[in-house]
């Protein structure tokens, strides 16, 4: 697995928090560079996936530990 360039703990954050919050640090992150996003909410994979698709950025890995979730972004453009 890549070592991502930033991690954003959204664990215990609830919709439509982790979603906000990966919105807003991609938009601090530069092209290239990978972010990790740890959540617990049921439906941050979703969204986070849906969100990913839609800014047409590069979803690299989902993988799940337990209730949570690791979700590795890179930002393309």
């Amino acid at each position: 697995m890549t070592n991502p360039d930033k991690t954003l703990d959204c664990l215990g954050l609830y919709c439509p928090e982790p979603v906000f919050r990966t919105r807003m640090e991609l938009d601090t992150i530069d092209v290239g560079d990978t972010l990790e996003v740890l959540a617990d909410d049921p439906a941050a994979e979703a969204d986070i996936r849906s969100l990913v698709k839609h800014l047409e950025q590069e979803l690299v890995s989902v993988t799940k530990d337990g209730n949570t979730v690791h979700i590795l972004i890179k930002k393309v453009k």
